[in-house]
């Protein structure tokens, strides 16, 4: 028998966040896949026993936020097989081909065995999520894969900011913070940036000069979540996980 590949949204960082359907993936699955970005911690795709860890690989799970967020939900996970795959962020278009394909071949003979998978994915997995990557491949390998969403974290960060995303006619834009943010803000809605982090200062400059309202949250969920609702406040480099809304003034 195949096994199935799951592509597991966790959802921001609340733990309770997380969708009853996909903690039963979880909890069912034969091997849980993480994604290490960290390229100290990169390795090739290796599997283990996650009761039998040395220090190095603790350092690798503890690097994974989804772990983290899905561990509460799911302590069986200490006792699963682990998988780790390589997901460095970098813009090598060659390399970053060679690290999908093989992690995507790694799976794949998981799933020969009859193995089911599931790759744990901050977020949701539709919304520029790297399980995206090995999805594609693992499907024109000829193997299943299936997507278990999550709750993205533009939702979860209108959510606690008590605002809403879009009413009546308005429409909605998620943009990537790293291109073209200056030509985004010429969009009418609301404008979602994802993912600022670095590119922080440059995103800065260009939100001033609208006169939108202007909401941020960084580490929405987690234990070190920090909101702003002045620009000026924000500091001129932020995490990975951080978002901003604009909105038109009503």
């Amino acid at each position: 028998m195949i096994g199935t590949l799951y592509g597991v949204g966790t959802g921001p960082g609340d733990s309770e966040l997380m969708t009853l359907k996909a903690v039963r993936i979880v909890r069912e699955c034969d091997v849980i896949a993480i994604p290490v970005s960290n390229t100290d911690l990169s390795t090739e795709p290796e599997l283990f026993e996650n009761n039998s860890v040395d220090d190095n690989k603790k350092e690798i799970l503890n690097s994974c936020v989804a772990y983290k967020i899905t561990l509460p939900n799911v302590p069986e996970m200490e006792h699963k097989k682990i998988f780790t795959l390589p997901m460095p962020m970098c813009k090598d278009k060659a390399e970053l081909k060679r690290i999908h394909e093989t992690g995507a071949q790694a799976i794949a003979n998981l799933l020969k065995e009859g193995k089911n998978v599931c790759f744990l994915t901050i977020g949701d997995p539709t919304v520029y999520s790297t399980y995206l990557y090995v999805h594609k491949r693992i499907l024109k390998l000829g193997y299943p894969a299936e997507i278990i969403n999550g709750i993205p974290s533009f939702c979860s960060v209108a959510a606690k900011l008590g605002i809403g995303l879009v009413e009546n006619k308005n429409a909605l834009h998620v943009i990537p913070s790293s291109y073209g943010v200056e030509e985004a803000l010429k969009l009418s809605g609301t404008k979602v940036f994802m993912k600022a982090g670095k590119k922080m200062a440059k995103v800065k400059d260009d939100i001033k000069k609208t006169d939108e309202k202007f909401y941020m949250m960084e580490n929405c969920g987690m234990s070190d979540e920090k909101i702003y609702t002045d620009i000026n406040q924000v500091p001129d480099e932020t995490s990975y996980f951080s978002l901003i809304i604009l909105k038109e003034e009503d």
